[in-house]
C-alpha cells in the first residue's frame, strides 16, 4: 500500500512525533501491541508496523501482536487474526473469564473500570512473559482530551493519561503512540483501506460516561474547531509532572 503526503502529515508525522518526543520506541525494542480489534488499535498495529518496515525511526524494533477472548460469546475473531497475518505475524490470543467475573460474578454496575484494570494487568504480564520490554495501546488525542475532562469534570482533578508509563509491578513500559492523532482522521483511514473492526459483543458498549464527554468534545469542537491542537500546545507547554496521571497497574 502507498502513502499519501497528506497521509504522512496527518498519521505518520504526528505518530513519530510522539515516539521521539516521548522517547517511546529504542532501537531493538520488542514492543506488544494490545489489539482489541476496534478501529484504534488496529490502526496503530498497522501504522507501527509500517513505521518498522520503512525505517521511519531510523532504527529497527520488533512487532508483537496480542489479543484477549473476554469470554462473550458473539466474540469472533478471525478478522484480526488474518490481519496480523496478511501483514506477516502471528496473533498471540490470551483466553480469559473476564466477562464472567465482570458481569456475572462481580455484577458491577459500572464494570468498565474492573474490566479495563483485567485486561490490562493480563496484558502486560503476557508481554513480559514473551519478553517484551513495551506495550503500545490504541489510545489517541481525543482520548487524551476526553480522559482530561473527565477527570476535572467528575473528580476536580486536572490531568490526564500519561503518554509513556513505566509499570513497575511486571517491568514494562505502556507507550501511547497514536497520542497526537485525532480520531476522525482514524475513522476515516479505516473506512478508506477497509481495515478489519470486530464486533463488540459487551452489554455496556457505547452507554458510558466517555461516551458523554465524547459528545461534549464534539459539540465544543463546532465553535472552537482547534480545540484539539490547542490541548496539545497545552500538553507541550504545561508541566508534564503536574499533567499527567501516574499509572500504577
Amino acid at each position: 500500500m502507498s502513502f499519501s503526503k497528506k497521509d504522512n502529515q496527518i498519521f505518520f508525522n504526528p505518530i513519530r512525533r510522539g515516539i521521539l518526543n516521548h522517547e517511546m520506541i529504542a532501537a531493538g525494542d520488542k514492543v506488544a501491541v494490545g489489539l482489541s480489534g476496534g478501529k484504534d488499535s488496529t490502526s496503530l498495529f498497522y501504522f507501527l508496523d509500517q513505521i518498522a518496515k520503512q525505517n521511519r525511526l531510523g532504527f529497527s524494533f520488533e512487532l508483537v501482536p496480542i489479543s484477549m477472548d473476554l469470554g462473550f460469546e458473539d466474540f469472533d475473531i478471525s478478522p484480526l487474526r488474518e490481519f496480523v497475518a496478511d501483514l506477516g505475524y502471528e496473533l498471540e490470543v490470551i483466553p480469559t473469564d473476564i466477562a464472567k467475573i465482570v458481569f456475572d460474578i462481580r455484577a458491577e454496575k459500572s464494570p468498565c473500570s474492573l474490566c479495563a484494570k483485567l485486561r490490562r494487568g493480563i496484558l502486560y504480564r503476557r508481554a513480559a512473559e514473551l519478553g517484551c520490554k513495551k506495550v503500545a495501546l490504541g489510545h489517541h488525542l481525543d482520548d487524551a482530551l476526553e480522559t482530561y475532562l473527565m477527570n476535572f469534570l467528575f473528580h476536580g482533578k486536572m490531568n490526564s493519561f500519561e503518554p509513556k508509563s513505566y509499570l513497575s509491578k511486571t517491568g514494562v513500559t505502556l507507550i501511547r503512540p497514536m497520542i497526537y492523532v485525532e480520531e476522525k482522521s482514524i475513522i476515516r483511514y479505516v473506512e478508506r483501506e477497509d481495515l478489519p473492526v470486530i464486533f463488540n459483543p459487551c452489554p455496556v458498549d457505547k452507554q458510558t460516561k466517555r461516551e458523554e464527554i465524547k459528545e461534549l468534545v464534539t459539540n465544543l469542537s463546532k465553535t472552537y474547531p482547534d480545540i484539539r491542537q490547542k490541548f496539545i500546545m497545552g500538553i507541550e507547554q504545561g508541566t508534564a509532572a503536574d499533567f499527567w496521571t501516574k499509572s500504577h497497574i
